[in-house]
């Protein structure tokens, strides 16, 4: 179970506070697939760093009982000084691996960067870190995987690859997705989320949930 309790987050800006949530209580269940629903700008990544532990709430908190992933997708978790190969022993390391080889090993083969491997992610393209943040986080076991446009990032044979290791990871794993195709939606998620009014809706339905995304946001 993900509980936020009374959580608000807002950022400061000359017209005073931007409020992104604002007081949501709700539980949303861990036992199944949900795809979060929203527009751009409306809080989805925000939604997803507070729930993987990236970002906290200005106000309120959020409780979890399952070991839920960072967010998964464009790899803006990772250090840009350090090479890919020092940010995945370091990862490693805090979660507790001894011996980080086997999962340097794993993420070099998955993001197939080559060289670049070796060199400081400030020096990648997005979709390099992206290559590396997708290997980085499928090389270690989740309860919730919180995924960001999965099959954004990538040639065919890459989105090809990812999908294959998204579902042999959701048999043991859910998944939270954000994602722009409703189709997607509709193939991995039996649940939805939709973000509007500053407040989270949860349905047990995904078609329900899509329903109400597209009444409130697609005219």
């Amino acid at each position: 179970m993900i509980r936020f309790n009374n959580v608000s987050k807002y950022y400061p800006s000359r017209s005073g506070r931007q409020f992104v949530f604002r007081d949501v209580c709700l539980d949303i269940p861990t036992d199944r697939n949900i795809g979060l629903l929203g527009p751009n700008g409306v809080g989805k990544s925000t939604f997803m760093k507070m729930v993987g532990g990236a970002d906290r709430p200005s106000r309120g908190t959020i409780t979890v009982d399952q070991k839920i992933s960072w967010p998964i997708g464009l790899g803006g978790g990772l250090q840009g000084s350090m090479t890919a190969r020092e940010n995945v022993r370091f990862v490693a390391r805090i979660n507790g691996y001894k011996d980080s080889k086997p999962i340097e090993k794993f993420v070099d083969e998955f993001a197939e960067i080559g060289k670049y491997f070796d060199e400081p992610i400030k020096t990648y393209s997005s979709g390099m870190r992206a290559r590396v943040g997708f290997g980085l986080s499928f090389a270690f076991d989740f309860d919730v995987l919180l995924m960001d446009e999965v099959g954004a990032v990538g040639d065919q044979n890459f989105k090809k690859k990812s999908a294959k290791l998204l579902r042999e990871k959701t048999s043991s794993s859910k998944v939270i997705l954000v994602s722009h195709s409703i189709s997607q939606h509709q193939k991995l998620c039996e649940s939805g989320l939709v973000i509007k009014n500053q407040s989270l809706f949860f349905y047990d339905q995904i078609g329900d949930a899509i329903n109400d995304y597209e009444r409130t946001y697609v005219k």
